[in-house]
């Protein structure tokens, strides 16, 4: 999809209820880029300077603990604030990679927060933004693994999945996208072997069905009750 900046500028949801002061000042400073699947805007301790926006594909922000292991925190898509953190003018303290090839609107943090002084809608829409995913982030601390039963949590992310990224097909909810059992390790945090061995026990049942990559919830309030059995 070839986009304008103007044309991505009226795609993103924080920028509804700005001014037309404020939209004219956004199309103007900010800039596209597109990035290819598995490119890196920034990394974990690393300046950056720039806002950042989803406006195709997706993107991941990821942390690596110190047994090198990797940690999906959030999938963001079209829409989506990549990086609020930014605008506190501190290093990165998060990885963000390129998870399908994406199209990315930038924006200076200076310019953006000129923008933001002027505008409190938007400086308001910013901050329901960064509250969202504390909210996020809150409910993963209470899935934690020692918690939750490590089928009971993939059956959980699934499910999310198929209602974020979800479409109707003729077997259920396909989940829109290439869910590698190695990315979806990644988002648990837990072993490759032991998501595999766990999405078969989902498919015994039922519940999940997997071909090439692609996952499908034949019956999501099945899959839903699934999880929130004791």
């Amino acid at each position: 999809m070839n986009l304008n900046t103007n044309e991505a500028v009226a795609l993103v949801e924080i920028f509804r209820q700005a001014t037309p002061d404020s939209i004219r000042a956004l199309s103007a400073c900010g800039r596209l880029c597109c990035l290819a699947k598995g490119e890196h805007l920034f990394l974990d301790k690393e300046p950056v300077e720039h806002l950042y926006i989803v406006i195709n594909g997706f993107v991941t922000l990821y942390t690596v603990d110190l047994q090198g292991e990797k940690k999906v925190i959030f999938l963001l898509d079209k829409g989506k604030l990549i990086n609020e953190a930014v605008l506190q003018g501190l290093p990165a303290s998060i990885n963000c990679e390129v998870f399908e090839e994406a199209q990315v609107l930038c924006f200076d943090r200076q310019d953006f927060l000129r923008i933001m002084e002027q505008d409190f809608a938007l400086t308001k829409s910013v901050l329901d933004s960064l509250a969202m995913k504390v909210r996020r982030l809150y409910r993963q601390m209470k899935n934690t693994p020692n918690s939750v039963r490590g089928d009971k949590r993939i059956a959980a992310k699934l499910w999310k999945l198929s209602r974020d990224y979800g479409v109707p097909c003729a077997s259920g909810t396909k989940i829109k996208m290439d869910l590698s059992i190695t990315y979806l390790a990644d988002m648990l945090g837990s072993r490759r072997e032991t998501v595999s061995r766990q999405l078969k026990i989902l498919a015994g049942q039922g519940l999940i069905q997997v071909n090439d990559g692609q996952i499908t919830i034949p019956d999501r309030e099945k899959l839903s009750k699934y999880f929130k059995l004791p």
